[in-house]
């Protein structure tokens, strides 16, 4: 068995039938522009102990024109040739904060992406970021039928 060094941090969720996308994600994203140098973003994930960010005016996006750039994207080389917008996946999808899970599910295994930004209902904004661990937690922090 794993040893961990941590707190011991309950989170408790509601009845999983009524759970959606807002009750999972890690609330708060980190932006940057498209022309955001890949260095200064790699920089940033690191800095901040993150593995994507949301990149706004990326073209072909869909939601509120924010695209996701993972950490796997600000690898190899051409760090001070490229920017946020030359890697970032423009066919991302987002959910909104209102989606139930299954949907997240739905489009991570469809686009094969992970995570997923998460927009808000009323604004189409970024409000968080929901990652496969996210939604597989779940049920773990889901205590009584």
């Amino acid at each position: 068995m794993p040893t961990v060094n941590r707190p011991n941090e309950r989170r408790h969720a509601p009845c999983l039938d009524h759970v959606r996308a807002a009750d999972a994600i890690h609330a708060g994203v980190v932006t940057c522009a498209a022309e955001t140098p890949l260095r200064d973003v790699a920089r940033t994930l690191v800095d901040h102990h993150i593995h994507c960010v949301a990149v706004a005016g990326v073209e072909g996006t869909r939601v509120s024109s924010w695209a996701i750039m993972s950490d796997r994207d600000a690898g190899g080389g051409g760090v001070d040739e490229r920017t946020a917008g030359d890697v970032a996946a423009s066919e991302a999808p987002a959910i909104s904060d209102d989606d139930v899970p299954d949907r997240a599910v739905q489009l991570m295994s469809e686009h094969q992406v992970a995570p997923l930004v998460v927009a808000g209902a009323a604004n189409g904004r970024p409000v968080g970021v929901l990652s496969t661990l996210d939604v597989a937690g779940l049920p773990a922090w889901h205590e009584n039928g």
